[in-house]
């Protein structure tokens, strides 16, 4: 019997280049959600798509000699093909250029100005043109560039309508402070301190000085600007003001709206406001995961860092980077991808633990009893211990994919095979093996050992769709059984259940060889992505010539002290956007430096990282809070970048 409806979503993706592992893991996570909820007898409606319009994607296909339309079908055949490789189940795709999306954005921001909530301007300001997002003078970071991406802002000008955002900004700040709408609810703060404290500042939602976009029914010559086009993407494809589907009394409101954190602010603030001024219920659940970093980094086609998924598929399967991805990243923090680390996490989870689980369980079930269990049966207290982890772990895994942590519910899951492997040890079936009278006893434990890959599999098969029912193959269980009612209890298979042997599921990878080979492999694919790079995709302009600083002596140099330090804590100035104040400790009793790297980094992105500290600069106040000395960092054109060192390096040695 089918449950209420549930209604999850990931953004729609900005087609503006090919898709890189660090696009996966919102809709991997969606995807594996939605698999769960099913599983669980939900009926799931599980969206993804494309947000195709602005001024980028009409330079872009410019450049190329096509049509915007034309440059963005190549690019969403490309996402729908990874979808697919990747085990995407989605039921339903929405691109911004479809029929019926454009009717319900145009019906939107007529009655949002009907209302009186749309009213029309001139904006005068600053511009990126890559974010396509307006900032104000004192939004901008400290080098006068886009907060958001780092890159140079343009000045402009225009006829615009903007849409009223003080009249929700305290009902917006108690859905984020006094609800559990916002997932981590830590996020809240700085939401609040940055955007709605200082005052909600009224959006533009139109421009003039591009066509790629949706037409202004009521004024000629306007297209409706990103957000109010993107955002709509929820409920029109649920059929809200158009007749293409019909799903919206069903499914809306939604139950959890999946997001980057460098987009959070538009889905919990702009989106919210829409809402409100529409008189729509509001989605129970906003969840804000962090970066798939690379080395530290931020994947980005202009640093040369992404990393293809389609390679990584090939080499191990696309269930084991599916795992990989969700089993690092915790909800609202970063996570470090590198070669080494899928590696070892794909060796020690997947070969030497649940593939490593399965396999001896089969070929024991083989050896001792030809593949076909006894039904004879002797038990003991270690039986009931076994049961007990795995039945726990159900419970806790259900607890976390209702909070939407998933790396959670796969740690709860791999404590279960962690448990099943020292059971092996501890009942050692090869020594049962050598002696008949002991054969009820080898059965008991060979049984255990098959329910709980029959449980635990069930329960992977939402995050590993591919690999999970060659597993059921070689346990003797039919598809039809793995359900997640049985998965909540044991005695499931039949006493006297057949095996088959299969294929090694996660072959154990050499590590070294293979970090070697795939490094170059990467470095070959930044090459050629740097190569293929045009000046227009690295800013809209040339390299410009680097100019030094006039000549120091040695003498002067050897005045800066540079020394190592560790962030012992860090958290947002109050009241501004820019700053972070970091608790260090240099070694020598400890200090407080402010940093402008707040557009860049979360506090906990910082703690306990250590960093090359200007010492013996005079002290200074920023927004009124002390600062003594700076910390190093690179600009790049992906913003600004933190010199960290090896964590061998101790705090208070001198960098020189």
């Amino acid at each position: 019997m089918c449950k209420k409806p549930f209604y999850i979503t990931t953004p729609i993706y900005y087609p503006s280049g090919n898709p890189h592992i660090g696009h996966c893991y919102t809709t991997v996570a969606c995807d594996s959600i939605a698999r769960y909820k099913r599983m669980q007898g939900y009926d799931v409606m599980f969206l993804t798509g494309t947000d195709e319009h602005g001024l980028k994607i009409e330079q872009k296909a410019a450049e190329k000699g096509v049509t915007p339309k034309e440059y963005v079908d190549e690019i969403v055949e490309t996402f729908k093909k990874l979808w697919k490789y990747m085990n995407i189940d989605y039921d339903r795709f929405i691109r911004t250029t479809d029929d019926y999306h454009v009717e319900t954005v145009q019906k939107i921001f007529k009655e949002l100005y009907d209302k009186g909530y749309i009213y029309k301007g001139e904006y005068a300001g600053k511009y990126c043109t890559p974010c396509e997002s307006f900032w104000t003078e004192s939004q901008l970071d400290e080098n006068g560039c886009c907060p958001e991406c780092g890159r140079p802002v343009v000045e402009a000008k225009e006829e615009a309508y903007f849409l009223k955002m003080s009249p929700f900004a305290e009902k917006i700040e108690k859905l984020l402070t006094e609800t559990d709408f916002l997932q981590p609810k830590t996020r809240a703060v700085e939401l609040v301190n940055n955007f709605i404290k200082p005052g909600l500042e009224d959006l533009c939602v139109s421009r003039t000085t591009f066509k790629w976009g949706i037409p202004v029914t009521f004024d000629e010559g306007h297209v409706v600007y990103v957000w109010i086009d993107a955002l709509s993407n929820y409920i029109s494809a649920l059929g809200y003001l158009n007749d293409q589907f019909s799903d919206f009394d069903k499914f809306w409101p939604a139950d959890t709206h999946m997001v980057a954190k460098d987009i959070m602010r538009f889905h919990a603030i702009i989106w919210p406001a829409m809402l409100m001024a529409l008189e729509l219920p509001l989605p129970e659940h906003l969840a804000v995961h962090g970066w798939i970093t690379f080395n530290g980094q931020k994947m980005s086609k202009s640093l040369g860092n992404v990393v293809d998924p389609f390679v990584l598929g090939e080499r191990y399967g696309c269930d084991a980077i599916r795992y990989h991805i969700l089993r690092e990243m915790a909800l609202g923090a970063d996570s470090s991808f590198s070669n080494e680390i899928m590696i070892n996490r794909i060796n020690s989870d997947l070969a030497n633990g649940f593939g490593n689980l399965v396999s001896r369980t089969v070929a024991m079930a083989d050896k001792y009893f030809g593949g076909t269990l006894s039904a004879e049966r002797e038990a003991d207290e270690l039986d009931n211990d076994l049961r007990s982890v795995v039945l726990n772990a159900v419970a806790e895994v259900d607890k976390a994919m209702n909070e939407t942590k998933i790396k959670t519910a796969l740690e709860e899951l791999f404590k279960a095979v962690d448990r099943a492997n020292k059971y092996i040890d501890e009942t050692t079936p090869w020594v049962l093996g050598k002696d008949e009278s002991k054969k009820a006893r080898l059965a008991s434990v060979l049984y255990n050992l098959l329910e709980t890959i029959r449980i635990v599999s069930t329960l992977l098969s939402p995050f590993m769709p591919a690999t999970m029912p060659e597993v059921w193959e070689q346990i003797g269980l039919s598809a039809a059984d793995a359900t997640y009612e049985n998965a909540c209890r044991f005695d499931v298979l039949p006493l006297n259940v057949t095996v088959k042997k299969g294929r090694v599921l996660f072959p154990r990878i050499d590590a070294e060889k293979e970090i070697e080979e795939l490094n170059e492999l990467i470095r070959k694919q930044s090459e050629e992505a740097q190569a293929k790079l045009t000046a227009a995709e690295k800013g809209n302009a040339p390299a410009e010539k680097i100019e030094l600083a006039p000549e120091i002596t040695i003498d002067d140099f050897m005045k800066i002290e540079i020394r190592a330090a560790k962030v012992v804590s860090c958290e947002k100035v109050k009241k501004s956007d820019k700053l972070l104040c970091l608790q260090l400790d240099d070694g020598m009793g400890g200090r407080q430096v402010v940093s402008g790297i707040a557009q860049y980094y979360e506090p906990e992105d910082l703690i306990g990282k250590k960093v090359q500290l200007i010492a013996n600069l005079k002290p200074v106040k920023l927004r009124g809070v002390d600062s003594f000395g700076m910390i190093c960092a690179a600009d790049t054109p992906d913003g600004v970048k933190v010199i960290f060192l090896d964590d061998s390096v101790p705090v208070g040695s001198k960098i020189r």
